[in-house]
C-alpha cells in the first residue's frame, strides 16, 4: 500500500508542478496565454500523469479578450474507489517460511527488476530478433546488448545514489519530451539561417542531468547559414 501511495504521490506532484509552470507563464512574456492552447497542454499532463489527472478540479479563467487566459485554479479532489483513496495491500506466497517481512519484500522487489531487465534487453537494447547468420557476428550481438546493459545499470546506480530509483523504462519516458529542434530564419542578404538547439529541460528531466553530471542542453546550439 505505502509503495502504491508513494508512487501516486510523485505523479500527482510531478502533475501540480506542471499546472504550476502554467500558472506562474501567464504573468511572463513570451509563454502560452492562449485557452484553446493551454487545454491542450493540461491534456497532455493528464496523459502523463497514468490517469492521476481525474482527481483533479481545472479551471482555466478567461482574461477580458476572452481568448487569453489570466489565471489558472486547480483543486485536488480524490475519486473514491481509486487507487488513491484505496490503494489495495500486496499478498505474497513463498515457500521461505523463515524469511522476515523485509527479505520477502526485498526479494519480490528483485524479481521484479529483473523481469524489467529482460524486458529491457529483448525491446530497446535489441537483443532480439537476431539477424546474423554467422556465429561470430551472433555472439557480436548479443556482447554489444549486454554491454548496453551495464551502461543501464550503471546509469541507475548513479541515480540512486542521489535518490532517483525510478525503472528504465520511466527514465526513458521522462527523458522523452526533451527534444531538439530547428529555428528557420531568412536574412537580408537572401540566405537562409538555421539554428538548431535542444527544449529546455523540464524540472525533472534537470534533476537527471544534475544527478548524472551531464549538460542539460545537449548537443549544444548548431548555426548554419545556407
Amino acid at each position: 500500500m505505502r509503495k502504491e501511495q508513494a508512487i501516486a504521490g510523485r505523479l500527482m506532484d510531478r502533475f501540480e508542478a506542471g499546472l504550476d509552470k502554467l500558472a506562474t507563464g501567464l504573468s511572463r512574456r513570451g509563454t502560452t496565454k492562449r485557452i484553446d492552447k493551454l487545454w491542450e497542454r493540461i491534456g497532455r499532463l493528464k496523459e502523463k500523469s497514468r490517469g492521476l489527472g481525474q482527481h483533479y478540479h481545472i479551471e482555466v479563467i478567461a482574461g477580458d479578450s476572452g481568448e487569453r487566459a489570466r489565471a489558472i485554479h486547480w483543486q485536488r479532489l480524490p475519486v473514491k474507489g481509486s487507487l488513491v483513496t484505496e490503494p489495495g495491500v500486496y499478498c505474497l506466497r513463498s515457500n521461505e517460511t523463515g524469511w522476515d517481512e523485509k527479505t520477502m519484500w526485498r526479494t519480490y522487489i528483485m524479481l521484479t527488476d529483473l523481469e524489467a531487465v529482460f524486458r529491457s534487453l529483448k525491446s530497446e537494447l535489441g537483443l532480439r530478433p537476431i539477424f546474423h547468420h554467422k556465429e561470430e557476428r551472433a555472439e557480436g550481438h548479443l556482447f554489444i546488448t549486454v554491454l548496453a546493459y551495464q551502461f543501464v545499470q550503471l546509469i541507475r546506480h548513479c541515480l540512486a545514489a542521489h535518490g532517483i530509483c525510478e525503472r528504465w523504462s520511466t527514465l526513458r519516458d521522462t527523458l522523452a519530451g526533451q527534444c531538439r529542434v530547428t529555428a528557420t530564419f531568412n536574412r537580408g542578404d537572401g540566405r537562409t539561417l538555421h539554428v538548431r538547439k535542444a527544449t529546455r529541460a523540464e524540472p525533472d528531466q534537470a534533476r537527471i542531468y544534475q544527478a548524472l553530471g551531464a549538460d542539460p542542453a545537449p548537443g549544444g546550439v548548431q548555426k548554419t547559414i545556407v
